[in-house]
């Protein structure tokens, strides 16, 4: 993996999906152990500034429920139905 001029690494898809990791919604630490290894770990989701669990509005679209298809929204947006 390359690190870029700003320290930056893309994580692998692979490994964000196993590990939950969502684009800008998921916090992760880095961790080292006795021997000097480091890990990435993913933060229990908590504001890292105040302690407290993040925003029930944060993660409110993982809840949704789709009920209209494409086409009846595509015809709500063209002044159908």
């Amino acid at each position: 993996m390359r690190v870029t001029t700003k320290g930056q690494v893309t994580i692998p898809l692979n490994v964000r999906e196993s590990m939950g990791i969502l684009p800008a919604e998921t916090e992760i630490n880095f961790r080292q152990d006795e021997q000097g290894r480091w890990y990435i770990e993913k933060s229990i989701e908590k504001n890292q500034v105040t302690d407290k669990p993040v925003s029930r509005f944060r993660t409110a679209h993982k809840t949704a429920k789709l009920t209209l298809s494409t086409e009846e929204i595509m015809a709500l947006t063209r002044g159908g139905l």
